[in-house]
């Protein structure tokens, strides 16, 4: 008896497919809270190249999605200014649920139910491949970063520092 396929196709799969963009499959044993260090960790990637998807909202509670460097963190201030808003905040695990259609840990920038801009870390883009959340937990999709414009019309920006931990 053979072992049963690992499932991958999720709406951001999907939506890879459909624009043609060629990517690879990365599964691993997802940790809650484990987020993109814990990937990287365990599929031997450099968190440097592991691209997390953060829900985010203006101060008028509009969502954008921030693509960050995983050892890195958004500078919630310099992310406003750049982008012409006053504050800028992390949503909350279920708003951000409600917003992606993903569930928190799972969050893919492709195929969103709802509609948002998208801001990269400009860095980023300079990398030859990344590793993006594919839609679901503990599934990481890699691609060329050129995608993220092209696909999802990113804008760059200069947001990243450096983690505490």
């Amino acid at each position: 008896m053979s072992k049963p396929k690992h499932v991958t196709e999720t709406p951001a799969t999907a939506l890879l497919k459909q624009h043609q963009v060629v990517y690879t499959e990365h599964p691993y044993e997802y940790l809650e809270h484990g987020g993109a260090r814990h990937s990287a960790e365990m599929l031997g990637m450099d968190p440097y190249t592991v691209v997390k998807t953060l829900v985010m909202q203006d101060d008028k509670a509009q969502p954008l999605l921030v693509l960050m460097h995983g050892n890195k963190i958004v500078s919630t201030k310099n992310l406003a200014r750049q982008i012409g808003r006053k504050t800028i905040a992390p949503c909350t695990p279920d708003t951000a649920n409600r917003h992606s259609g993903y569930l928190v840990g799972g969050t893919s920038p492709f195929a969103t139910r709802k509609r948002m801009p998208v801001y990269v870390e400009e860095t980023i883009l300079s990398l030859p491949r990344i590793a993006i959340n594919g839609g679901r937990r503990g599934f990481l999709v890699g691609i060329a970063p050129d995608v993220l414009i092209r696909l999802l019309g990113a804008q760059p920006v200069a947001c990243a520092l450096d983690s505490d931990d």
